[in-house]
């Protein structure tokens, strides 16, 4: 194979004890008399003895790809590298595993930004710039060490900074991906978690920026997504570090939330020489967050490309772009634009509910939710739109007829899909197995056009419920929710956990489900890109989180929009190249001319 080709085995699927072994009978060195692929044996480090390795010496690589195809479970990978890329890897997991190329720069008194796919070597590079994992520079088999890791790395920007890992000088902090484990991992309340970390004396600032206070003497396991998500960013944030990794700020957490969190951490990066380390996946919150930026790019659970920094703007414009301009790199075949996604005109269809006026209480001095009467049409996304503990889920259950309003008559017979904002997976059984037993329609051309394909489930089929990541969750969940016979879809943050082009994807499957079945879609999203390419209308709800909730009438999105923003005291702008929309600074000229216009959603 040359140099600038791969073999990736995935050991999670290869398996031999179901199949003859039809990548090795019909790969055409094998039958030369080669050995290109054989069985791993008893001594092999990683992987069962009868699954298979990959000669890349005697491979011919891409050009034949037969075992590629023979494959019955999709367990090979044969990969030419792109040509630009001269590198040796940063690091190799193993034979016929991940490889990664590059690492991102920290910079101290900086935010730095990765954004990239799922599965692309993030974690591994952090893992990396923490200390955790000495990089083996490609050779899997000799572990070179840290002093060939620093040799390999002199005269570049790294130099420095991999210098002080090696001799123990750089501290670390880090605020995990999926914070839903951490109940997991610790046994006890939110006040012992935070106090623990508390090494700055910055705890009282954090607890009371964050909204925390209501929950610090409840159990971790009691704590919702949300307030989870904020205990985990006080406690990586209240450590006195040098280096800050922060993996996936923004799930669970409703726009504002968002951009308290962003601000705080640019002002604690500004306060001294501690470096941040933001992965992140909204877009707009990385591009107000973040100094510079690194663009990640490959094949996920293959390779990986970190690529040098970039301004904020640059790099997330040339990665929806699908080019990137300094590397003459094509990652994708296509762009991710905005221009046909502006504001839609408000649908005039057929009303689906029309429901009444309606309170809803959970009891003296506990939450309460009002709604104004309103109608819900058919063949319609309508997005739901408001800060967290502000009664969007219980508006939800209402409509689905889960619950029964205090005030109001309202009686529906109309068969509802949900989709829970929280997944709770805990049984073993397979995703092909859990999706079949939803619909007769799985496996059907249709089904795969409109569900398996776009919400790239191919590749998890035969994987089981529970070994499935966040991200892959949610993809199954959503593919369960629209393959539901049903009148009305309610999918509850969708976005969680998904990467940029899954939101795009996931966000299209929805969309297209809509009008080509003339679906009635309800979305429950603080993902201010997903709303923006998929609604038609808005239900804005505002009032004071876990007191008192108030929903008005659905209304344009415009409309909804600036009601929306507005209360956050937030503007967007749209970018003159892709359209995205942007998030202004904090009373920038463009921020003050907006508010004063009452433009919070783009100015005209």
């Amino acid at each position: 194979m040359a140099d600038d080709s791969i073999a990736v085995v995935d050991l999670d699927r290869c398996q031999p004890d179901r199949c003859s072994y039809e990548c090795a009978n019909y790969c055409p060195p094998n039958r030369t008399g080669k050995e290109c692929i054989t069985q791993r044996g008893e001594d092999a480090e990683e992987g069962g003895p009868d699954q298979i390795r990959i000669s890349e010496e005697i491979c011919l690589g891409e050009t034949c790809g037969i075992c590629v195809e023979k494959c019955p479970f999709d367990a090979i990978e044969i990969i030419n590298l792109p040509q630009e890329l001269q590198d040796d890897p940063v690091h190799r997991y193993g034979e016929n595993a991940f490889s990664l190329y590059g690492l991102p720069i920290p910079i101290e008194g900086q935010v730095t930004g990765i954004l990239g796919p799922n599965g692309i070597g993030k974690s591994t590079a952090v893992n990396i710039l923490s200390g955790e994992l000495v990089p083996n520079l490609g050779r899997h088999e000799e572990e070179p060490g840290w002093d060939a890791v620093l040799d390999a790395y002199r005269g570049t920007e790294l130099q420095d900074y991999i210098r002080e890992v090696r001799d123990g000088e750089v501290s670390v902090a880090r605020k995990p991906q999926y914070v839903d484990q951490i109940p997991k991992q610790f046994d006890g309340n939110t006040r012992e978690l935070l106090e623990h970390t508390d090494e700055r004396g910055a705890l009282d600032g954090l607890v009371e920026r964050l909204s925390i206070s209501p929950v610090m003497d409840q159990g971790i396991d009691e704590l919702s997504g949300g307030e989870l998500q904020r205990v985990a960013i006080a406690a990586c944030l209240a450590r006195d570090a040098d280096f800050y990794f922060l993996d996936e700020i923004t799930p669970y957490l409703d726009i504002g939330q968002r951009v308290t969190v962003a601000r705080i951490i640019r002002e604690l990066a500004e306060e001294g020489d501690r470096s941040m380390l933001v992965v992140e996946h909204d877009l707009a919150i990385l591009d107000l967050l973040c100094d510079n930026l690194h663009v990640a790019y490959g094949e996920p659970g293959a390779y990986g490309v970190i690529t040098s920094p970039k301004s904020v703007r640059n790099g997330i414009n040339e990665y929806l772009a699908g080019y990137l301009d300094n590397e003459n790199m094509r990652i994708r075949p296509e762009a991710i634009g905005f221009e046909q996604h502006a504001p839609r005109t408000v649908s005039h269809a057929d009303p689906l509910i029309e429901y009444p006026k309606m309170t809803k209480s959970y009891g003296d001095d506990a939450f309460s939710l009002e709604v104004e009467s309103g109608t819900i049409r058919e063949e319609e996304v309508l997005g739901i739109v408001g800060p967290n503990g502000i009664g969007k889920s219980t508006f939800a259950k209402l409509v689905a007829g889960k619950l029964a309003p205090d005030e109001g008559e309202f009686e529906t017979d109309l068969e509802v899909a949900y989709k829970p904002q929280y997944i709770e997976i805990d049984q073993p059984m397979r995703v092909d197995v859990f999706l079949s037993s939803i619909t007769d329609e799985f496996g059907s051309s249709h089904w795969n056009t409109e569900i398996a394909k776009p919400l790239q489930l191919s590749r998890i089929m035969e994987q089981n419920l529970d070994d499935l990541s966040g991200g892959e969750r949610q993809r199954v969940a959503i593919a369960a929710c629209l393959s539901k016979e049903a009148d009305l879809f309610l999918l509850d943050e969708p976005s969680a956990h998904l990467d940029v082009e899954q939101r795009v994807l996931a966000t299209r499957a929805i969309r297209r489900y809509a009008e080509t079945q003339d679906a009635t879609v309800m979305v429950i999203d603080h993902d201010i890109y997903m709303m923006d390419l998929l609604a038609d209308r808005l239900l804005v709800f505002e009032g004071e989180p876990a007191h008192h909730g108030h929903a008005s009438q659905p209304q344009g999105m415009r409309e909804g929009m600036n009601e929306f923003l507005a209360n956050l005291d937030v503007t967007f702008r749209r970018d003159e190249r892709t359209s995205r929309p942007r998030i202004n600074k904090p009373d920038s000229q463009l921020d003050r001319q907006q508010k004063k216009q009452g433009e919070y959603y783009y100015a005209p």
